[in-house]
């Protein structure tokens, strides 16, 4: 008997060391020298802009030092206003997936498993002989191509300089290049594997040669590719057990269990000048992969969901140095400006308001274009349905606020929140 109840000390104890605990805890504003009073005016701007028929709704957090300081949630799931969003509602975060496979990469580069200079196609085969877009045709989208001066990298995905864009975000002869290889994928596909899509994205012809400019694209997919030739594990099996599991994330997924669909939050549009929900107008083809994907595609670039808390708690390791999922050599080399002066031409490449690029990330930087509140070196990026994310090291401040919503012309509403957020500390000293 006494062997018997040893067992199941033994069991518990070290169920309780494995389980995972919160990396942020709830705390007072004042506690970590921000004003609560000033937090608070982030209701207010909320309202107005759901009242004015710009913002559905969403959940917002503001995180200092490892504490929650402002935590809400406004709106409705539908037009007709019959159910309230909830602070564990489940959101499409798509770009904000490529935080997650940076880390992902990042990890492997800690083991030596991977170096960031490595052509890729050491890693997948099909990526050897690229070769670049020259002419083309506009009236038989008929085109003509030469080959790669050198290899892609791991590193020019990470940081968008391989020459592979988003098709259906360049109109013209990209997006018709694009569309020749069906390949305007960005959240799932119907029949394919992320084997079988990442291969036949290689024969695509790049937009220009690597390293060349920044090109926003379908990169992290590629790398989400590379982490399952290196780890041996599908991508959604490798972000659980490495990322997931460690920091505890228990609603983020790819693709959503069965008991969690009712969770997932309704992606509004603009109809006519008033908010409406694409399941409300019968346009649910882009919208529905979390439930109804095929399972067996997974878009490192953009393919997963979460909820506020569980995001936050992920990037609040980063803030925090790492801890269980990264260390200081990932997280260093992660978080630093990886542009050379010719591409962070501010003019060129849209950097016009004092940032650079990280690997996977938006970077700001102390230069005299700086027109954010933002510390130098906090880093951040969002999601194209809406989600936003930020990480201030220097002020040990993390902010993530999701709504759903295509397109979004209010690009100020997140702005005037990190105002607000940033008025918090000034305040208060």
């Amino acid at each position: 008997m006494k062997i018997k109840y040893l067992f199941i000390f033994f069991l518990l104890s070290s169920f309780a060391l494995n389980a995972q605990k919160s990396p942020l805890v709830k705390g007072t504003a004042a506690s970590v020298g921000m004003s609560s009073e000033t937090l608070t005016k982030i209701d207010a701007l909320v309202e107005q802009y759901i009242e004015d028929g710009k913002v559905p709704g969403g959940t917002f957090l503001v995180a200092r030092e490892g504490k929650i300081v402002y935590e809400n949630t406004f709106g409705y799931r539908t037009s007709k206003k019959e159910t309230k969003y909830q602070s564990d509602d489940i959101y499409r975060i798509a770009s904000m997936t490529k935080a997650m496979t940076s880390v992902a990469v990042m990890q492997l580069y800690e083991q030596g498993k991977i170096n960031l200079d490595d052509p890729v196609y050491k890693y997948i085969p099909a990526y050897k002989n690229q070769v670049v877009l020259d002419t083309f045709n506009k009236a038989d989208s008929s085109f003509t191509t030469v080959p790669v001066n050198k290899a892609v990298t791991i590193r020019n995905l990470l940081t968008h300089t391989s020459g592979i864009v988003y098709g259906n975000f360049n109109p013209g002869k990209l997006m018709a290049v694009y569309e020749k290889f069906d390949m305007n994928v960005g959240f799932s596909h119907e029949s394919w594997s992320t084997e079988e899509w990442i291969n036949k994205l290689a024969k695509v012809p790049l937009a220009h040669q690597p390293g060349d400019q920044f090109s926003y694209g379908l990169n992290m997919d590629v790398l989400g590719r590379i982490i399952e030739v290196v780890s041996k594990q599908p991508l959604d099996e490798y972000f659980q057990n490495n990322i997931f599991d460690k920091v505890g994330m228990p609603d983020t997924y790819f693709y959503l269990p069965e008991d969690k669909f009712d969770r997932l939050v309704s992606v509004y549009t603009n109809f006519n000048g008033k908010l409406i929900t694409v399941e409300e107008l019968g346009m649910t083809q882009g919208t529905v992969y979390p439930t109804k994907g095929p399972r067996n595609i997974f878009a490192g670039g953009a393919g997963v969901s979460s909820t506020t808390i569980d995001y936050a708690n992920f990037i609040a390791t980063l803030v925090a140095g790492g801890s269980e999922i990264l260390g200081e050599k990932g997280l260093t080399e992660m978080t630093k400006d990886q542009f050379p002066k010719v591409l962070n031409d501010y003019e060129t490449n849209g950097w016009k308001n004092g940032s650079s690029f990280a690997l996977g990330f938006q970077l700001y930087l102390d230069s005299p274009n700086k027109k954010s509140p933002k510390s130098p070196g906090t880093y951040e990026w969002g999601g194209y349905f809406n989600t936003k994310f930020f990480i201030d090291p220097k002020e040990q401040l993390v902010f993530v606020g999701m709504t759903q919503i295509v397109p979004f012309q209010s690009p100020q509403f997140w702005e005037e929140i990190y105002a607000l957020i940033y008025d918090s500390i000034a305040s208060d000293k």
